[in-house]
């Protein structure tokens, strides 16, 4: 009876110490914190919190872009749940993007039938180097001079038009494009990681770069600068070879973790999606007007429809002198090799002026270009023209000849008619260069000099033994003596066509 009444006793004592040992706990944790110490932010911040945040279903994920661009490089199996993708890329090796067009039925109609520009840049992903972006280029430009950071390989990509690299931006390059049809393009990244990084012990790691592609559409002035959609992937670049050695040690790494720990990392991709992003505040840089270094002109790789009727193509401009002068500016050299067709040495002799360039020898140019193109390169730079395969002399016929021709011969001492006649009258003789030695060609070159179409020159004759007219063929002009001089007649046949005669 007596264990009976001392029971409620007992448990009241253990309810007192329990309740004095909390209060002790929870006035501990208010004497730590203190009332101002406190945030939600914080709490919220834990990564437990962060989990369940990106768990969550966003409005904008079942979302369709309308344009979709896919790295074909495998991803990196070490990277973990909802961190972003890394793509380890060789450097200087050829990588294909696939430019997809996802829109629907009825989505931005106003770019059917249209071409689109697609601006492919190579940026910093930390934030501390991209403020000093500027400066580390242009420290890497003066390590490496005559290369660039991002170039396109123009022979493997598919349907690009227009494809550009501006001298001045080593980490840029634009094209344009048809949603419509299939476009693949193939990148080379020529820096690496491990070149923007602070060199102290050996052995650091390479900081991560970004591929981003601003896609822009025309406006009303013909202008690209209409933003569409704008997507990018973290990248590393390693030395040739370093990146398939990369994603092999990470694949054997993950294989010797437990199952438990490989539920927190990213299985490895074949390829690797760009993922929509803001698009690079330089927007000072897309704009049509050509960029320096460039050649204005088109250049489509895919085969296009015909421009219209030959009948109606416009005149060719006259031929311009293009020799490169000793005081030509590096940036104009750099035109100047691209509108010659060496676009492919731009990089090599990026910071050349025209005296640098003409300072080269022959077995220079041989040397570092290769004996193909290097004796070309040489024969450009010193001003060598192609002699032509036949050339002739022309001289128009004037009335005063005629008159002269009716009227007797006169006994006196007779000059050259090539320098002009006793009465004082000059003859003036133009020169006609043939390359094809054709009939057609000769037709077109007398039309230049006539200034009239080649169609109003209906037939060319020749005047042979005792005045007879001789129709002009390819076979006689190709047995036409080199520099034969020609005096030229013209009979009008009607009110806008001729014959012309060779005397």
């Amino acid at each position: 009876m007596a264990w009976a009444l001392k029971l409620p006793l007992a448990d009241e004592v253990i309810e007192s110490g329990l309740v004095q040992d909390f209060d002790a706990s929870l006035s501990g944790i208010g004497q730590e914190l203190g009332a101002g110490a406190y945030s939600m932010s914080d709490v919220l911040a834990l990564p437990i919190f962060k989990q369940e945040e990106s768990s969550l279903p966003l409005d904008n994920e079942n979302e369709i872009l309308p344009f979709q661009y896919v790295l074909c490089a495998a991803t990196s199996p070490a990277v973990k749940l909802h961190d972003e993708t890394l793509t380890y890329l060789n450097q200087g090796q050829s990588y294909e993007i696939r430019m997809l067009d996802n829109r629907k039925l009825g989505e931005l109609p106003e770019i059917n039938g249209k071409l689109v520009k697609s601006i492919f840049r190579v940026v910093f992903h930390d934030r501390r180097l991209q403020y000093t972006e500027h400066q580390q280029l242009e420290g890497w430009r003066w390590n490496r001079p005559g290369d660039r950071i991002l170039d396109i390989d123009i022979p493997m990509s598919v349907g690009i038009i227009d494809p550009r690299a501006n001298p001045t931006q080593l980490n840029t390059v634009e094209f344009l494009w048809d949603p419509a049809k299939r476009t693949s393009v193939f990148i080379q990244v020529h820096c690496i990681s491990t070149e923007f990084t602070m060199r102290k012990h050996g052995g650091e790691k390479g900081v991560p770069f970004r591929v981003q592609i601003d896609t822009f559409k025309e406006n009303e002035n013909g202008e690209y600068t209409e933003h569409l959609h704008s997507a990018s992937c973290q990248i590393k670049v390693f030395k040739p070879k370093g990146a398939d050695r990369k994603q092999k040690t990470d694949r054997e790494k993950m294989e010797k973790r437990t199952p438990h720990e490989k539920e927190k990392y990213q299985p490895s991709y074949e390829t690797t999606i760009l993922t929509e992003c803001s698009p690079w505040p330089e927007i000072t840089y897309v704009n049509n007007s050509p960029s320096p270094g460039f050649n204005s002109s088109h250049s489509s790789f895919f085969l296009g429809e015909g421009n219209g009727s030959p009948n109606h193509q416009p005149e060719p401009p006259p031929p311009v002198t293009d020799n490169l002068l000793p005081t030509t500016t590096p940036q104009e050299a750099q035109q100047w090799l691209h509108r010659n067709r060496f676009s492919t040495f731009t990089r090599l002799f990026t910071n050349f002026s025209g005296a640098d360039l003409l300072k080269l020898t022959r077995d220079d140019v041989i040397q570092i270009c290769g004996p193909a193109d290097g004796i070309r390169l040489f024969n450009a730079l010193k001003g060598r023209m192609v002699r032509p395969r036949l050339t002739i002399y022309v001289c128009q016929e004037s009335l005063q000849l005629r008159e002269q021709q009716q009227q007797p011969p006169q006994p006196q001492p007779q000059q050259k008619q090539e320098d002009g006649d006793s009465d004082g009258t000059f003859f003036v003789y133009h020169a006609i260069y043939l390359e094809e030695l054709t009939a057609a060609e000769l037709t077109e070159k007398i039309a230049q000099l006539f200034s009239i179409s080649p169609h109003q020159i209906s037939q060319i004759y020749k005047q042979g033994p005792t005045g007879i007219h001789v129709l002009i063929s390819d076979e006689m002009i190709q047995n036409f003596q080199e520099e034969a001089c020609f005096i030229l007649d013209t009979m009008k046949e009607s009110s806008d066509s001729y014959h012309v005669i060779l005397k």
